[in-house]
């Protein structure tokens, strides 16, 4: 494993950028400066992140996101294990 987490990353297991794997191991993401906890999806080089709209799901059951733009930083929160 790398130290640097992907460039897109998903929660939802239905995504095709889902990965359970670096999930476990735990991401952190850093959104114009600010820590963010809240983050369903990001895109470090498109620089925008997904989080969600208050309390309202979807007909699925899902959060509704709303997509935000700005300076997206990841990293993970714990080291990789060898």
């Amino acid at each position: 494993m790398t130290d640097t987490p992907p460039d897109r990353l998903s929660n939802d297991p239905r995504s095709p950028f889902h990965d359970e794997q670096l999930l476990e191991r735990g991401i952190g993401i850093r959104f114009n400066g600010q820590e963010r906890h809240n983050v369903e999806e990001y895109c470090v080089s498109e620089g925008w992140v997904r989080v969600p709209v208050g309390k309202a799901l979807d007909r699925r059951g899902n959060p509704m996101t709303i997509k935000v733009k700005g300076q997206v930083e990841a990293y993970f929160l714990t080291p990789a294990k060898e």
